[in-house]
């Protein structure tokens, strides 16, 4: 959690301090960076590179083309040097902005493909082609301290409306705009592991700087015992995972063990305090970020808060109330039933903290977007909610006297859930109710119902064709939330508490600011021991691989695989192998057919070549024989003779 005084720096996301409206553009919360954080290279060069770009893109896709065409392999639109011309667009200086430069032409392309849509997919097919020479780009940089530090992680800016946009890097930019082509490729998750696991973070001194972690490859036991290392997004998602499980533990145990006298035992009190641990989390983080905070598991996670904060309102109602009276065991039996109603939504809570394991992460996708699909769904169910509710309860009022309002939306709720009940409608404004309701039916379980069906059906098969690329969106989106605005001090929940009740309100206001984070640092070490010890020893025991993998002049991530051992050791050139692979292997940069037209063409350009030598030396022959025969001719004087 940040401190207060980064809070008062940061200042709220849902304000109109930015005018470029990124934040409007943006699918993930941005933090409200220090205010001296700026673009790498100024913002009207990297918009001129942008400019190029789109220009560049414009020519290379002119036309409405099969997009397999621009994303194939070894495409003959986005060809090697389409991509070198991309790759120099922003010439010596400004060529660590071109892969930000392609996701802002990404981002232009589907904002043109909304407004001009007469022209969509034209556009589509353009925001895909900047994609793909992204990805090219990305994976053909084999430097990754330049790749990491200067093009995905490096922040940068554009113009908009005459002002500079919020700074922000490529990694962020393309999970931002779900760009899952430029988000799958080698380099940019390699970019990501390096962030999950802490070897890369970002500099708190400096935001507009991400720095290596300089003990990977360290063996020692106390280097890696360290509370910053809790930074590190697999250990917060781990910590999440542990503290999660544990609040499912004390939900059961608590709803197991009904308290008849109304009365909270340990488990019960710690169960709300970690409940109002979570909502303090959510409520900072609202606070500081602003809506754009808000996604599905966020509005899932406070209803179910709400649900238990309702539940502990009213067990401390029923505490007011003497021991033995009807008003407290009516308050316990109604706080009783609120917490067992939330049952289903503490364990689906779990999901969240699984998404990095692929299984769950790709049906979790699938539910999101089926739960987005729903939409237009549940928009044509209210408009036929309504017309046919209005024309019920118009028969009912015909008598001037309305009492069949229950049963005619209790009877409409059962046809949504497909188990319609036609009788009582014989007698309710005959003929029409019994008319009224078979349509209703209709509409809904023939009509609508099979449309959602259809709905869900595109839903499943568009991200189950997608789902690795899907899925590392997914993780990809996870990690950024944990590094893209990182806490001065991390206190995760339940000890968010600790922070707020034990550090701020009595110490931060009249300490000094190195006091303070002296403090601080000297409580999240007691705090954090018992999981640093764990840290310690997996961290050590990774630097022995890390250190092993220098050694061979290999990546710090890198393993030896069962094809690797012998890997060294087999010359395949020398041997001859390498000669006869390339002489038999097909050459899969080619369709065959233009090869076969390739080597008639160069065949027939031997052939006339041939055919012009051999006329060559016949033209010399004739000529040869002519002057012979001149010399061989008598002359006159001979002829006389």
């Amino acid at each position: 959690m940040v401190s207060f005084r980064s809070m008062l720096s940061f200042g709220s996301r849902g304000d109109s301090r930015d005018a470029s409206g990124d934040f409007r553009d943006s699918l993930l919360p941005h933090a409200r960076v220090h205010r001296d954080v700026h673009s790498a290279i100024p913002a009207k060069r990297v918009t001129a590179v942008a400019l190029r770009l789109k220009y560049l893109v414009e020519q290379a896709v002119p036309c409405e083309l099969k997009e397999t065409q621009i994303t194939r392999p070894h495409s003959e639109i986005i060809t090697h040097s389409v991509v070198q011309l991309a790759r120099e667009a922003g010439g010596p200086e400004d060529r660590a902005c071109v892969v930000f430069c392609l996701l802002v032409c990404l981002r232009w392309f589907k904002r043109q493909a909304v407004l001009e849509m007469f022209d969509a997919d034209l556009d589509n097919l353009r925001a895909e082609a900047c994609q793909v020479i992204a990805k090219m780009i990305i994976e053909s940089c084999e430097d990754h301290d330049y790749l990491f530090q200067e093009v995905l992680l490096k922040r940068f800016s554009v113009l908009k409306n005459g002002k500079e946009s919020m700074p922000t890097n490529s990694v962020e930019k393309a999970v931002d705009l779900h760009a899952t082509r430029v988000i799958s490729s080698s380099g940019y998750q390699k970019c990501i592991q390096y962030l999950w696991k802490g070897w890369v973070a970002q500099d708190l001194s400096d935001p507009m700087q991400f720095t290596s972690y300089r003990h990977i490859a360290n063996k020692s036991f106390w280097v890696h015992f360290d509370h910053d290392r809790i930074r590190a997004p697999r250990y917060q998602n781990m910590f999440q995972i542990i503290v999660s499980a544990l609040y499912l533990i004390l939900y059961t145990i608590s709803i197991n063990t009904v308290n008849a006298h109304g009365s909270i035992d340990v488990e019960e009190g710690v169960l709300y305090l970690f409940t109002l641990s979570f909502i303090a989390d959510e409520a900072g983080k609202l606070w500081k970020v602003g809506r754009f905070y808000l996604s599905f598991w966020n509005v899932f996670n406070l209803t179910l808060y709400a649900l238990l904060a309702v539940s502990f309102v009213l067990r401390m109602t029923a505490l007011t109330h003497p021991l033995d009276s009807e008003q407290r065991k009516s308050y316990n039996l109604l706080s009783y039933n609120f917490l067992a109603s939330v049952a289903p939504m503490i364990w689906s809570r779990m999901l969240l903290y699984l998404d990095s394991i692929r299984f769950f992460g790709a049906m979790l996708v699938v539910l999101k977007v089926m739960m987005m699909e729903s939409i237009i769904f549940f928009a044509l169910l209210l408009v036929v909610i309504i017309g046919f509710a209005q024309g019920f309860i118009g028969l009912d009022n015909a008598d001037n006297y309305r009492e069949d309002t229950y049963f005619v939306l209790s009877a409409m709720t059962k046809a949504i859930l497909q188990s319609p009940e036609f009788e009582g409608f014989e007698d309710f404004g005959h003929p029409f109710g019994l008319i009224l309701y078979y349509l209703f039916t209709f509409v809904v379980m023939v009509i609508l119902l099979n449309i959602l069906i259809a709905l869900y059906g595109q839903a499943y098969s568009d991200i189950t064709e997608n789902a690795i690329e899907e899925y590392l969106a997914l993780f990809s989106q996870k990690t950024i939330q944990f590094v893209r605005a990182p806490d001065e001090n991390v206190f995760l929940p339940p000890f968010n508490l600790i922070e707020i009740f034990g550090l701020i309100v009595p110490f931060e206001w009249w300490l000094s600011k190195a006091r303070y984070a002296h403090l601080n640092d000297f409580v999240m070490q007691i705090l954090y021991s018992p999981f640093m010890v764990l840290i310690a020893l997996y961290e050590s025991r990774e630097a022995r691989q890390v250190s092993a993998n220098r050694a061979r002049g290999e990546a710090d991530d890198d393993g030896t695989e069962e094809w690797e051992e012998l890997q060294g050791e087999i010359d395949m050139e020398s041997e001859g192998w390498s000669k006869r692979v390339i002489a038999t292997v097909p050459d899969v940069e080619e369709d065959r057919c233009c090869q076969m037209v390739r080597k008639l063409a160069k065949e027939v350009e031997d052939l006339r070549r041939i055919l012009g030598a051999h006329e060559t030396q016949n033209r010399d022959m004739d000529t040869g024989e002519r002057a012979l025969m001149r010399i061989q001719e008598p002359t006159s004087g001979d002829q006389e003779l």
